[in-house]
């Protein structure tokens, strides 16, 4: 009678400690120090394909993993387009769509990606680490992951911990 509540208090004492621990509400990315993995082949139908050497190419780019049907992500494109329109290096991995509405939205709503890989069923997202859209990575010129943001490029969130994140690595 004395153990399922002395188990149920020690749960419960391991959840207040672990909400109050540093860094409780980010989510860990076991990818970021390293070579960021391969990109999808497959490009959407009149759109650029990426390679591996863009992520090497000594620039800063970003990889966003993206889909027409993500609510997040149509709110976080016109950060996309003005951080593309500002010089950023994007590249747009379009997540679990299907392609003839992933067409219609970069036409109709602008392009912010200078490649447009598609990883239809989710498996390269896998390779990265991803949990769904929208996340982006921060990749150093040499291919290393700097960072990986969780969520829309909006808000709060947004400005306190990716903007840091991408003035370290432009070195500004």
């Amino acid at each position: 009678m004395v153990l399922p509540p002395v188990i149920f208090a020690a749960f419960a004492v391991m959840a207040y400690v672990g909400m109050f621990r540093d860094g409780a509400d980010e989510l860990e990315s076991r990818f970021v120090g390293k070579q960021a993995p391969a990109l999808p082949v497959a490009a959407l139908d009149g759109f650029e394909a990426a390679d591996d050497d863009m992520l090497r190419s000594g620039e800063v780019t970003l990889v966003n993993f993206w889909a027409s049907w993500c609510p997040p992500c149509r709110a976080e494109h016109p950060r996309l387009l003005k951080m593309e329109a500002e010089g950023l290096r994007i590249i747009g991995v379009n997540y679990k769509d299907r392609p003839e509405q992933a067409i219609r939205y970069l036409t109709e709503d602008d392009n912010p990606f200078m490649a447009v890989p598609s990883d239809p069923v989710g498996r390269v997202a896998i390779e990265w680490g991803v949990t769904g859209p929208p996340e982006t990575f921060i990749i150093a010129g040499d291919g290393t992951i700097l960072y990986k943001h969780v969520g829309p490029l909006v808000g709060s969130h947004y400005e306190q911990s990716f903007v840091p994140e991408l003035e370290r690595a432009l070195g500004r």
